[in-house]
């Protein structure tokens, strides 16, 4: 019998600063209050990241802005986030997945799929041994989850978001026209707010009703993707892209500035500080990436973005500064920025490199450089080693939300 789990932790960033909040003897617990993680304002990151049960009764919603948060819930407690310690908590909850199977996908720093197929107790009694591993990472981990129980990861995911929190929930095939058809076409895994409201253009608001709309209209109006969310309203399997794009969808890096972007060597020296966290990244697990690509917010909220393929998959700062600012140069119009971004993707383990006869010996220089100073900075702190470039800067040489927890995550 194919058996897939997906385990989601519930509100996690305010869940896991909660749990370390009673370890300390804090008191009340935040999500016993209307509370949320929050991000710094005065550095213009201030927008809601998780919210308790309590915050979301207020109305309150993630990605909103703190200032309009507090106009609903005076009383609101703010806390600011702490992603030393989410990387902490995800890894010790994927160590205890790992207790179970080999088989452990994760999506994302909160969520993963564990394949249970052919493992006797779980498979004679698929709930029960959710509801035992549910409790369990509540007992151990201090953390409520939700588990969806399924045949294939699709359902399992569209199972754990049913009903929040601290939940195990079936989705099997034959549940599928009780349970996920009367929701709103929304609530689909990949169906987006723009999907969504061509969907509802075509008079298509429940996934039942996309379920049985003909593939090759969905396919004219919305292309492949169209035909992807078909067969993901009928239950079937996830594209075995997104996988890929989850194993390497980490590999990228953005901030928001303190004061906007208005000249072109500042934006620069952003973009260097950002290339320095994403080439450490591939670097620590042996990948190298194929695209380039920058990504932009002004100050109108207008977002933007441009990539390029690269001649050679690299995991070199310097390649990645290069081409990063190449695009920066062509994409940017002036208009003063409050974001800056850099990704990467089609990021792979290199198993053989075209030789150059020109660029080999610069690349190879470049890569022993590269793993000299990631060995320096591994003994003795990020710190040690910096470019002169930033020695008088306000920026860090080295930026980014999660990228420097994510650096010192250790390997399963």
């Amino acid at each position: 019998m194919k058996l897939i789990c997906h385990i989601d932790v519930n509100s996690a960033f305010l869940s896991w600063t909660a749990c370390a909040g009673s370890a300390a003897g804090q008191d009340p617990d935040i999500r016993d209050v209307a509370s949320v993680i929050g991000g710094s304002e005065k550095n213009r990151h201030g927008i809601v990241l998780a919210k308790s049960v309590r915050a979301k009764e207020c109305g309150i919603q993630t990605g909103e802005p703190l200032f309009q948060a507090r106009r609903k819930c005076p009383g609101l407690v703010v806390v600011p986030p702490d992603y030393r310690l989410y990387v902490q908590k995800s890894d010790e909850l994927i160590r205890l997945l790992h207790e179970y199977t080999p088989k452990v996908e994760q999506y994302s720093i909160d969520e993963a799929w564990i394949d249970m197929s052919g493992i006797e107790h779980a498979c004679r009694a698929p709930e029960r041994f959710a509801v035992e591993l549910k409790d369990r990472i509540r007992r151990e981990l201090g953390f409520t989850v939700n588990v969806g129980v399924s045949t294939n990861h699709l359902l399992a995911k569209m199972a754990s978001e049913l009903k929040k929190p601290d939940m195990v929930h079936t989705l099997f095939p034959e549940e599928i026209e009780r349970k996920l058809w009367p929701l709103p076409v929304e609530d689909l895994f990949f169906v987006g707010r723009s999907t969504a409201g061509k969907l509802h253009t075509l008079g298509i608001h429940t996934i039942g009703e996309l379920a049985g709309t003909d593939p090759g209209l969905l396919e004219y109006h919305l292309k492949k993707h169209g035909r992807d969310i078909w067969s993901y309203a009928n239950g079937g399997e996830l594209d075995a892209s997104v996988f890929e794009r989850a194993k390497t969808k980490g590999y990228s890096n953005e901030t928001t500035v303190s004061d906007d972007v208005t000249d072109m060597d500042t934006a620069c020296q952003v973009i260097l500080s950002l290339c320095e966290t994403v080439g450490a990244r591939l670097r620590q697990d042996g990948m190298k990436a194929s695209v380039v690509g920058v990504h932009v917010k002004d100050s109108g909220f207008t977002d933007r973005s441009r990539q390029t393929s690269l001649g050679q998959p690299t995991n070199s700062t310097n390649l990645l500064y290069e081409e990063s600012r190449r695009l920066f140069r062509e994409l940017w119009d002036g208009r003063p920025l409050r974001l800056i971004g850099v990704f990467t993707s089609k990021a792979e383990q290199p198993r053989y490199e075209q030789l150059d006869l020109f660029e080999t010996a610069k690349n190879e220089k470049q890569e022993r450089l590269d793993r000299a100073i990631d060995q320096i900075r591994e003994k003795f702190g990020e710190d040690s080693v910096r470019r002169a470039r930033f020695l008088d800067s306000e920026f860090g040489h080295m930026a980014g939300g999660l990228g420097k927890e994510k650096r010192r995550r250790p390997k399963m």
